[in-house]
Order: C-alpha cells, then sequence, then structure tokens
C-alpha cells in the first residue's frame, strides 16, 4: 500500500491526532466523564422492572395488567408461603402461623389481608397466600418483603418448614440474581479484557489505554442512558443494564484493538507519530465506522420486536454503541498520541523498522489455504452445515421455574413442596376480566373448562368483574398453558363479554409466544439492513452476499453446536424462546465486524494488487488483531455464564462460541479460500471487478508483493 501524503488525510482523522488538539479532546472527555459519573451511578435507580416492561404490549396478559387497578395494584403478586411437617399439623402449629398471618399483614408492601392459614388434605401442610404490592420499583423490590416474611416467621416451631414461593418467591430468588449485575459484569468483563490485552500488546503499560477509554465509554453511556430514562423517553430494565455493559465493553475493545494494530503500522512507515495516527484513523476509520454502524442498525432493528423487554434493549445497546465508538475515534487515538511510542514498550515500533505480519502465522495460514482454496471453502462450509444440525436439539420453549437455576434455588423447594400437598396452580390464579353484566355467564364457562381446579366469586367493580381462577396444574407447565388457551377459548364465546384473561401462566405463554414471533420477524430485517450496508461499505454486490450467506453458517453451527452442549453436556431442560433471536442479532451485528475489518483490508489492498493477492495481504495483515478482538468479544460474553441463571448462560455460551468460530473458521478459513477463489469478481458490479485482473498482472510485473508472500494456486 502507498503511503498516504498529508493532504489526502481526512479532515476528522486529524481532530484527536495533532499537537493540539489532542489536549482539546483528552481534556473535552475528562469533563464529559465528570459530568456524566454522578449520572452514571444512579441508573440502577431509574430501572424499569414493572411487569409491563418486560410484556409484550398487545398480549391479553398485558392488558390485564393495565386494567386490574380497579381490583388491585397492577404491580401486586401473590407470595405462597407454604409449611409442612411430614408427621402432621399440630394444634401449636396452626396457632404459631397464624400469628405469623398477621405480622405479614402489617408487612409495608403488604396491602390486603393475607388469605390463609389454609390446611391441606392430608393435614401435612398449611398454605398462606399473601398479596405484596411492589409498587414503582418492581420485581426488584421483592427481595426485601421476603426477607421480611422469613423475619416475621422466626418463631416457626421446630420440625415445621416455611417456604416462600409463588410470583413474589421466583422474584426473589431472581432479583438476588441479579443483585449487582452490573458491577460483577463490569469487573469479569474488565478481568478478561486485561488479561487478553496483555497477551495481545505484551507491554504492561499498553492495555490501560482501551481499558480506560472502554471504561469511559461504558460510564458516558450509561449517564446518557439514565437522563432519557429519568425523563421516560426509554424504558431500562435489569436485562438490558446487563447486556449493556458486556457489549459496550467487549465493541469497544475490539474497535480499539483494530485501531491500534493500524498505529502500530504506520508508526513504522511515519517518524512523525501525529502523522502517522492521522494516516491510521484516515485508513482504519472507515472500517470502524461501518462496523458501529451495523450494530448500531442491528440493535435497532429490534424496535419491531412485540415483547417490551426486547424492544428496549435496542436503543440501550446502540446508544452504548454509538458513545463506544465515539470514544475509540477520538479519546482513544489522542490518548496514544500524547503518550507517544513509549506505550508500547518494551516492543516499540520505531519508524523504519520491520513489521513481521505479512510473514507470520496468519501469513502461513493464508499460504496453506491457497494451494487450494475452492476445496478449503466446500470442505468448510459442510463441516459448518453439519454442526448446524445440531439445531434440531434445540429446546427454545422457555424454561420452567424449577429449570431457570443451576441449582433448585428457596421458591423452586417451596414449589415442590407446594405440589405435593395443595393444587398446583393454587397461589397464581388465572385472573379474567370481564364485563359486568356477563360475569356469571364468564364464570360457569370458566368452570366447565378441564383442567381447572376452582373459580372464586366474581368481584365487580366500576363495570368491570374480576373472576380468579386456579388451575389443576403448576402456572409454569405446558398442562396449564393449554388450560389457558382453552379458557381463552371458553371465554371468547361468551357473546358481549369483552373478556380477558391474565395471570402468571398467561405471562408466560403470550411471552413464548411474542418470542417466537420476533424470531420470525426481526431476523430477515437484521439481514436484509446489514446487507444493505455492506454494499454501501464494499460498493458491491457479489461480496455483500457472501458474506451474509458466511455469516448465517457461522449462526447455524453455533446454535447447533450450543443446543448439543446444552443438553448432553450440561443437562440444561431447554433454552429460552429469546435464546435465536439475541444470538443471532449478537453474532451478526458483532460478528460481522470481523468480515468489515478483513473484507475493507482486502478491498483496499486489491485496488493496488488485485483480490487474489489482496486476500493474502489482508488476511495476514488483519489476523491477529482480529483473532485478539474475537477472543476478547467472546470472553466478554462469556462472563454472562457467572450468573446464576440457565437463560443468561446460555446467551453468553452461545455467542462466545459463534464469535469464536466466526473469528477462527469464518472469517480467517472460509472467507479467505472464497476471496482467492471468486477473485476480482467478488466486486461485481464495482469497476473493481472489471480492473482486477490487470491489477494483479501488474502487481506481479513490479514484484510489489512482499517476497514471503505464497504462491497462488490457479483457480479454474
Amino acid at each position: 500500500m502507498q503511503e498516504n501524503k498529508t493532504g489526502e488525510i481526512g479532515r476528522f482523522a486529524r481532530i484527536p491526532s495533532t499537537r493540539v488538539s489532542k489536549w482539546l479532546v483528552v481534556g473535552f472527555w475528562i469533563l464529559v466523564l465528570g459530568l456524566m459519573f454522578g449520572p452514571a451511578s444512579k441508573l440502577p435507580d431509574a430501572l424499569n422492572n414493572e411487569a409491563a416492561s418486560w410484556l409484550p404490549q398487545d398480549a391479553q396478559s398485558t392488558k390485564v395488567v393495565d386494567q386490574i387497578a380497579d381490583f388491585q395494584s397492577k404491580n401486586e403478586f401473590p407470595a405462597v408461603v407454604v409449611y409442612e411437617r411430614p408427621s402432621g399439623i399440630t394444634p401449636a402449629d396452626l396457632a404459631a402461623v397464624t400469628a405469623q398471618v398477621a405480622r405479614f399483614d402489617a408487612i409495608d408492601t403488604v396491602k390486603r389481608d393475607a388469605i390463609g392459614p389454609i390446611p391441606s388434605a392430608d393435614k401435612q401442610a398449611l398454605q398462606v397466600i399473601v398479596p405484596v404490592d411492589a409498587g414503582d420499583a418492581g420485581w426488584d423490590s421483592l427481595g426485601a418483603t421476603v426477607t421480611k416474611m422469613h423475619d416475621a416467621a422466626k418463631d416457626t416451631p421446630a420440625g415445621l418448614s416455611m417456604h416462600v414461593t409463588g410470583p413474589v418467591g421466583y422474584a426473589a430468588d431472581s432479583s438476588e440474581a441479579f443483585s449487582g449485575i452490573d458491577g460483577k459484569l463490569l469487573y469479569s468483563a474488565m478481568a478478561v479484557v486485561i488479561v487478553i490485552l496483555l497477551i495481545t500488546y505484551r507491554s504492561p503499560v499498553l492495555w490501560l489505554v482501551p481499558v480506560l477509554s472502554a471504561g469511559t465509554a461504558l460510564f458516558v453511556a450509561q449517564g446518557v442512558i439514565y437522563f432519557l430514562a429519568d425523563g421516560d423517553v426509554l424504558t431500562v430494565n435489569a436485562q438490558s443494564s446487563g447486556i449493556l455493559t458486556v457489549i459496550v465493553f467487549g465493541a469497544g475493545t475490539d474497535y480499539a484493538l483494530l485501531l491500534v494494530a493500524r498505529y502500530r503500522e504506520e508508526l513504522r512507515r511515519h517518524e512523525d507519530r501525529h502523522q502517522a495516527m492521522a494516516v491510521a484513523l484516515h485508513r482504519a476509520g472507515p472500517a470502524i465506522i461501518a462496523s458501529g454502524a451495523t450494530v448500531i442498525a442491528g440493535m435497532l432493528c429490534l424496535l419491531f420486536a412485540t415483547m417490551s423487554s426486547t424492544k428496549g434493549l435496542g436503543p440501550v445497546a446502540a446508544i452504548g454503541i454509538a458513545v463506544g465508538l465515539l470514544v475509540m475515534l477520538t479519546l482513544l487515538p489522542a490518548l496514544l498520541v500524547v503518550l507517544g511510542r513509549w506505550v508500547f514498550w518494551p516492543v516499540r515500533p520505531t519508524f523504519g523498522s520491520v513489521d513481521h505480519t505479512r510473514d507470520g502465522v496468519w501469513a502461513r495460514i493464508g499460504a496453506q489455504i491457497a494451494r487450494a482454496p475452492r476445496r478449503t471453502w466446500v470442505v468448510t462450509s459442510l463441516l459448518l452445515v453439519v454442526a448446524s444440525v445440531g439445531v434440531l436439539q434445540l429446546n427454545a420453549v422457555g424454561l420452567s421455574n424449577k429449570d431457570s437455576y443451576y441449582t433448585a434455588p428457596p421458591s423452586v423447594i417451596g414449589e415442590q413442596i407446594a405440589a405435593k400437598h395443595f393444587p398446583a396452580g393454587a397461589g397464581s390464579p388465572v385472573l379474567v376480566l370481564a364485563d359486568e353484566p356477563k360475569a356469571g355467564a364468564v364464570a360457569t364457562a370458566v368452570k366447565g373448562v378441564d383442567g381447572v381446579d376452582t373459580v372464586a366469586p366474581a368481584v365487580s367493580r366500576n363495570g368491570r368483574s374480576l373472576i380468579q381462577a386456579t388451575l389443576k396444574d403448576a402456572p409454569d407447565s405446558d398442562a396449564a398453558t393449554a388450560t389457558l388457551d382453552r379458557i381463552r377459548d371458553a371465554i371468547k364465546a361468551v357473546p358481549g363479554a369483552n373478556a380477558i384473561a391474565g395471570g402468571d401462566t398467561a405471562t408466560r405463554a403470550d411471552t413464548l409466544r411474542a418470542s417466537a414471533d420476533d424470531n420470525v420477524r426481526i431476523i430477515p430485517v437484521i439481514l436484509g439492513v446489514v446487507l444493505l450496508i455492506l454494499i454501501l461499505l464494499l460498493r458491491a454486490v457479489t461480496a455483500p452476499l457472501v458474506l451474509i450467506g458466511t455469516v448465517v453458517l457461522s449462526f447455524g453451527a453455533a446454535i447447533g453446536l450450543s443446543a448439543l452442549v446444552f443438553r448432553h453436556v450440561l443437562g440444561f431442560a431447554g433454552a429460552d424462546s429469546s435464546l435465536p433471536l439475541f444470538v443471532f442479532v449478537f453474532l451478526v451485528a458483532l460478528g460481522i465486524d470481523y468480515n468489515i475489518f478483513l473484507m475493507t483490508r482486502v478491498h483496499e489492498e486489491a485496488t493496488q494488487v488485485g483480490t487474489r493477492r489482496g486476500a493474502l495481504i489482508g488476511l495476514a495483515a488483519t489476523g491477529g488483531v482480529i483473532t485478539s478482538a474475537g477472543l476478547v468479544l467472546a470472553g466478554t460474553f462469556a462472563v454472562l455464564a457467572t450468573m446464576p441463571i440457565v437463560a443468561f448462560a446460555e446467551i453468553g455460551f452461545a455467542v462466545a462460541l459463534g464469535v469464536l468460530l466466526d473469528t477462527l473458521v469464518v472469517r480467517s478459513v472460509l472467507v479467505t479460500a472464497l476471496n482467492l477463489d471468486i477473485g476480482g469478481r467478488m466486486w461485481w458490479p464495482s469497476r473493481l471487478a472489471r480492473d482486477d485482473r490487470a491489477l494483479g498482472a501488474r502487481a506481479d510485473s513490479t514484484e510489489r508483493a512482499p517476497e514471503a508472500e505464497p504462491e497462488l494456486a490457479a483457480t479454474p
């Protein structure tokens, strides 16, 4: 590649790289960080974990939440307290529990009197239903209520076990699992990034610059999101907040790795480090911006989701990536130029020193691929297709409460005890709302549904009636979902009732169906958006179509292999229904980065030496940095597995595996082999496709390629 003259460098590339402006950029970000540090620390207080922030907006369960305010708070959930003595409940047990019920009613979040104690038919258990109002704090506050309930039950007689289960118990266990999630994920992600950067740079100092830049990006992004959430412009929940940490650190460090690698290259070519950084930004900037734009566009596609939790994640992640992109293209280069060449110590890239990337390990891998490119991509593709067959083992139909954690939390133990002595659906009834004149007919219809155990008398207010139906099966079971569907069919058949059914079982069923619908709706949109960005970036049609095909293969293989591991190695009962969509979004939006990094360099070199030679130069020049970037991104997503929640562990594992496949197999082997086999036709219909053969011939005649470059195999 020819050296760039000063006049050829874009204005943007000069902003953080001149002798004066670098200090202004650093000062600007110090000021912004100081202003945003406080708001960023308040983000946990602005999280909206109310039920409506997670549910599909147009589902019956959501409508029940919105309309139930006349009867109870929309954030009221039942706590099912179950007591068990296998030898039989004693009068002393009954008296103690009755006294505890009075103390439960005195808890500040209990707005209505508890129901019970209710003895079981076998006289071995007691059950109390405590209505708990989570208020504006949402489910995250229920853990404190459960703690107060345990404090109120400290005088439980010896030999009588006490467990809190039901929606409040599940929420308390979930809250504990999410407790401190941002800090845990931040420190885990930092540890992974630091270790990989130390190995990559082999410098005790250089790793600090990308880490400080990524930390700045995270705090600024959290500050921006806090203001938007506090102003009710954006809905942010615990899931979005946790993933924000991973995605900003992972993607931001990727961009830093690419820029630092190009800067190191240019330091060997330019005596002035300011000029070297300007050229590095000018050359690497478009690829980094295109990568960031791809991720942002992919995340914004989540706005088409019907699930509120999925829809909310889109803009949160997009803001995080946008801030990270801006920081890595301004603060990072400014810091590197301020610090000078010594920051690379002990291996400083001095002016005129030899760049060994052209004869390194990736150059040798390219030489092997070049001997038989067609056979290489055919065999690699077949292996990925075979791996994709494992997707048939993926049971992404949702996880029951007992299967949602690595170990059985207290709420699950309580659920199992309650199911032995009471109707499995006790404490989590189906909530049916109907117009008051038709309440009797609706109640009769519900009573006649197979799978319904009991139906409570209708309660009427303001022209609407609430009918509660207890099911025979556990609320998170497939049997309960089937009963819910029968209830909905039955109440729909009552003319003029305007009846809808919600509750815990309905929430689960509507969530699973909305997630399945989102998979079908959003995945094609993301593919279309990414394809359009690649066409605009590469100014071609063939290459973007090829790259999209490789990404789909990578996704299929990652999901297929993950499904086999989940079922046969880790023993997970299934997968969350949102897993395919989340893995696809992260793999396509983030994984396509590596193809963009590679293909923009190949395109750059192809304009000088032709596609086939440019493919090998591009692989040799970017192989090391892209591998490091892939390890960083895979490592940061893998930290999700440190949470005791199966759904997060599955997302982290599948994305990490997919990124490694994309980095080590798809990008390095498959895409390079396709570049060598397809040649100049890769850039059709641009002018480069027509000029490619001449460019290659001219490069050969002038011996512009490095001596270590392999001889290319003829392509038929």
